[in-house]
């Protein structure tokens, strides 16, 4: 990867990581599924005017849609109104990949190696330090629903392999895109049945919700993903994948900057050892074949 590319990657991440602060921006003036509502509009209604339709039936973009975008979002942005610290959620979020092991041995069958075991081993030790040992202050139901957050996106990534395992090969910028459309009427929905009476207006079209609601659905999602996808189209995935471990970094630095927050030592440490534990997951068994490779004489 040249270094042009990797500066994109870091954007990407740092962008990816300062959602979480812009969350927290978002849900202070816009209810959690009004602001769903809005993201996803804005998302579809601008990324489908530039973005081709993937060749994929209705039935595998409307799973993936409600999966990463209602169930994932709705807890996310629910979860951080109810006070879960924005940083803290950027780390326990990336749980997914743990989840996402689980799901695909029960739905697919699929068998953990040794080293994808050792890494949920270390990550669920990483979730109880943040959860139990780092729980005060934290809210509980904010801390449960991030987590549900973490298995949607985790069944989503099932949902992708199944659609790939179906014989489709859809562009990833297009798959998010189109999917875009599935949550906006069930947030819509949820909103009215949920936030009528909490709704302001003019705190949903002041400045901030505004920036808010074009940060989520322009940047985070139709930058972040279309200059990802052509990453992934230059470069093989487990180049680019890595990066992904710096979007908690990212998230963490930039709540502590710019919303003063500050993880206790148990939560800190919780989340070093869940980053360890993805680390492992990611690069355990090349890690090995490394260390084995003989050196040369």
């Amino acid at each position: 990867m040249n270094w042009q590319d990797r500066l994109i990657a870091l954007a990407i991440v740092a962008v990816w990581g300062f959602n979480f602060v812009v969350i927290k921006w978002g849900v202070a003036g816009v209810p959690p599924f009004l602001l769903g509502a809005l993201r996803f509009a804005a998302a579809a209604g601008i990324g489908l005017l530039f973005v081709r339709r993937p060749a994929i039936p209705w039935r595998w973009l409307a799973l993936y849609g409600l999966s990463v975008g209602l169930g994932q979002f709705a807890c996310l942005f629910t979860a951080i109104k109810l006070g879960m610290p924005a940083g803290l959620a950027s780390i326990v979020l990336q749980s997914q990949a743990f989840f996402t092991l689980l799901i695909a041995m029960l739905w697919l069958k699929e068998s953990f190696t040794a080293w994808q075991l050792a890494g949920l081993v270390i990550g669920s030790a990483g979730l109880y330090l943040i959860g139990g040992l780092g729980a005060a202050g934290l809210p509980l139901l904010g801390f449960v629903l991030t987590l549900c957050g973490a298995a949607s996106w985790a069944l989503s990534n099932v949902v992708v392999r199944r659609i790939v395992a179906a014989g489709f090969k859809p562009d990833m910028l297009g798959l998010v895109v189109w999917s875009s459309l599935i949550p906006i009427v069930p947030f819509f929905a949820l909103s009215a049945l949920f936030e009528a009476d909490r709704i302001v207006w003019a705190q949903v079209f002041s400045g901030k919700s505004l920036f808010a609601i074009a940060y989520l659905a322009l940047i985070a999602t139709l930058f972040g993903y279309g200059q990802w996808s052509k990453l992934l189209s230059r470069h093989a995935a487990n180049v680019v994948a890595p990066y992904s471990l710096l979007v908690p970094f990212f998230g963490v630095l930039s709540a502590a900057l710019v919303l003063g927050e500050r993880l206790s030592f148990w939560q800190l440490a919780g989340g070093v050892v869940l980053v360890s534990g993805l680390a492992i997951n990611m690069f355990g068994a090349r890690l090995l074949a490394l260390l084995r490779k003989p050196l040369p004489a």
